[in-house]
């Protein structure tokens, strides 16, 4: 090597940007380029500051990572340096961050012949190192030292007790500078938490350690990242949990009311209830199941008294499907308008067959959701014999009904489910008063978001919840059962016709008549 060589390589390394630029080909955008720039004068000062990095979804921040962690393993590839990275968990979070170095260290021009990996999980740059290490709950990683640099990655989903038993000890004898990379998600995680530290720290000092930046900012520089981000807009509305937090980096509340006002205003439509179909109108069905208890028979339009009121009851939303909403481009989904609801307690599932069977050749259901948790398996298996390729079973677990929340949300805040307008009219005061317990199960419904990275959420009206109005005991059923339209977006819904047949003229004919 000779020494111009030499001096251009050391001039390289004077500057992370250029490095990144010239070594691996790639430009960091303005927003990436601060970060880089931070994080080198803290380690070069010896400050030991902790950084908190914040990026919407597909926007970089990855990319940055591998980039700078390139540039550190080379810097001080002549020093025993070692650095850790932290992930939620090993697979396939380390796993992908690892894959990441490993391209940028083989396309980059220094380094590409002289990285080497070892034992797995650790990459090493002449004596320089960096650590991987997952910060599931379970996971052993006591011990490790970031002598240079700590990184946790996706903060948001490492619990606090584990960084502050095993992860913050591994700077503590070296004041390494942390690094907190991740994106927004509810008040109660680490992220979060160091978010507040460091802005009242910078607040101190002037020194910044705090990097936010939003969809919006990441669309000016980049204007193909707004149109897609545009689209999950439309998708899912401004306000879903999802598009707050991942992309306009907005903390949501760990717990609360599932539905404020703004939400429900979104889910009240103008059209009427109905007790039967309109010609030419497509209809769905869901169906959220209780037990049956021959003690308890409740009809809909029944007045009697509920031997046990805290049962749950069987609960029915027929919607006329709207298939306008899917020629827009971006949304391509239907849109849901609830026409009828019904609750049965107690009923004997067999009494209940007969009935839904009868309201589903009524309606002629394109499809019907039905709970097959539990005893709702037997009556689920039931309505499926009888309306064959119609019947979606739908099985409650923890995931699932997370996931239900997520998706009704969507709905919703998109303004994709609408229920009917208030009826006053006498033949359809059933309707109206399901209407009113529903609305009632809206407002009393809450959630809790779970830590950890699976973005699980615990939602519906607390058990032994009253209301304080009537004390009467509120449950959700209705509420379930409107969500479960949700389910209905991955279903088929062209609209067929009978195949029309076009005769042909007859060429022999014309020969007959003399055509020839």
């Amino acid at each position: 090597m000779t020494t111009q060589l030499v001096q251009q390589i050391k001039q390289l390394l004077l500057d992370v940007n250029r490095f990144i630029e010239q070594a691996s080909g790639l430009t960091l955008r303005s927003y990436q380029q601060g970060v880089a720039q931070a994080v080198l004068q803290s380690i070069l000062q010896g400050a030991g500051r902790s950084f908190v990095v914040i990026f919407p979804r597909q926007s970089g921040k990855n990319e940055l990572q591998a980039q700078l962690e390139t540039y550190l393993l080379t810097l001080f590839s002549e020093t025993n340096a070692e650095l850790v990275k932290v992930s939620p968990t090993w697979k396939p979070q380390s796993f992908n961050a690892m894959r990441r170095l490993e391209r940028v260290l083989t396309s980059n021009l220094l380094v590409r012949s002289v990285w080497a990996k070892e034992q797995g999980y650790i990459y090493r740059v002449g004596s320089a190192r960096l650590y991987f290490f997952s910060g599931q709950p379970r996971s052993n990683i006591v011990g490790a030292t970031a002598s240079l640099l700590l990184e946790v990655d996706e903060a948001q989903d490492v619990l606090i007790s584990k960084f502050d038993k095993e992860i913050a000890p591994m700077a503590a004898s070296t004041n390494a500078t942390r690094i907190f990379w991740g994106t927004a998600w509810t008040s109660r995680t680490l992220l979060a938490r160091e978010l507040h530290a460091a802005r009242q720290t910078q607040l101190t000092d002037g020194i910044q350690r705090v990097f936010v930046v939003d969809a919006d900012q990441v669309a000016a520089e980049v204007p193909a990242y707004g149109d897609f981000v545009k689209s999950q807009v439309t998708k899912l509305g401004r306000q879903h949990p999802m598009i707050k937090t991942q992309f306009f980096c907005e903390e949501i509340d760990a717990e609360g009311g599932l539905f404020p006002p703004e939400r429900c205003t979104l889910m009240r439509g103008r059209h009427p209830a109905a007790l039967a179909p309109k010609p030419g109108k497509l209809y769905a069905m869901t169906l959220d199941v209780a037990g049956e208890d021959e003690g308890v028979s409740i009809d809909p339009g029944q007045n009697s008294i509920l031997e046990n009121p805290a049962r749950d009851a069987t609960a029915l939303t027929i919607a006329e499907v709207d298939t306008s909403t899917m020629a827009d481009d971006l949304i391509r989904k239907p849109t849901y308008q609830v026409i009828y609801r019904a609750e049965w307690v107690g009923v004997k599932h067999t009494r209940l067959y007969a009935q839904l069977k009868a309201l589903a050749e009524l309606f002629d259901v394109r499809f019907l959701v039905v709970d097959s948790t539990g005893v709702g398996a037997g009556l689920s298996s039931f309505i499926s014999a009888a309306l064959p390729d119609r019947v979606l079973p739908f099985e409650f677990n923890s995931r699932t009904k997370s996931d239900l929340c997520w998706n009704f949300l969507a709905l919703c805040d998109t303004g994709r489910f609408k229920d009917h307008a208030t009826s006053t009219e006498e033949d359809l005061h059933q309707v109206a008063a399901a209407q009113t317990e529903f609305w009632r199960q809206v407002r009393f419904c809450e959630f809790e978001i779970l830590p950890g990275p699976n973005k699980t959420v615990r939602w519906g009206v607390p058990d032994g919840t009253r209301d304080p109005a009537t004390g009467e005991l509120v449950h959700d059923d209705l509420l379930i059962s409107a969500a479960m339209l949700s389910l209905l977006d991955e279903q088929d819904w062209t609209v067929s016709f009978p195949t029309l047949v076009i005769q042909a003229p007859d060429p022999l004919e014309d020969i007959d008549h003399g055509g020839f």
